[in-house]
């Protein structure tokens, strides 16, 4: 189960989830720069502890790297509600409290989404919902890091 996102990977991961497509950490940068005062090397270390706990992968381009969501909002925003779900004492109780805490527009899209995936799992079509992308495990296997790779590397040409 992921942990929750801090405010700052939060503010990063939506512009990654929402551009959905390889961001560089400037671009991050000059777009968070329009909310708030905010260092390159600040996003840079958010971006790169990002990558190290598996929410995003990451490809070298000349002195920068491009970066990748590997999941979905949608996805984390699923584990995160399984995660406090199944940790109820009283998981029915739970989901009830839940439900009433809904609005009626939050009520109409649960009622969508299990017509969609049915009462065993199968869709409405009758084949297998397609599954969340699953979120990244805390701490997600390291990869093997290449001959010169240090978050020094995130530095834009000409920075």
């Amino acid at each position: 189960m992921p942990r929750p996102l801090g405010e700052l990977e939060d503010a990063v991961m939506t512009r990654v989830w929402q551009w959905n497509r390889p961001v560089t950490v400037r671009e991050v940068l000059e777009d968070l720069q329009q909310e708030r005062s905010i260092a390159y090397t600040t996003v840079m270390t958010v971006m790169d502890n990002l990558h190290q706990k598996g929410w995003v992968r990451r490809e070298a381009e000349g002195r920068a790297y491009r970066y990748t969501a590997v999941s979905t909002r949608a996805a984390y925003s699923a584990a995160l509600m399984n995660e406090a779900w199944s940790t109820s004492d009283n998981p029915a109780a739970a989901l009830v409290a839940f439900f009433d805490m809904m609005s009626a527009e939050q009520r109409e899209a649960l009622r969508d989404a299990i017509r969609i995936v049915g009462h065993d799992g199968e869709s409405v079509a009758g084949t297998a919902a397609e599954p969340a992308a699953a979120a990244p495990a805390e701490a997600p296997p390291e990869p093997a890091a290449a001959e010169g790779d240090s978050a020094e590397r995130g530095t834009e040409p000409g920075r």
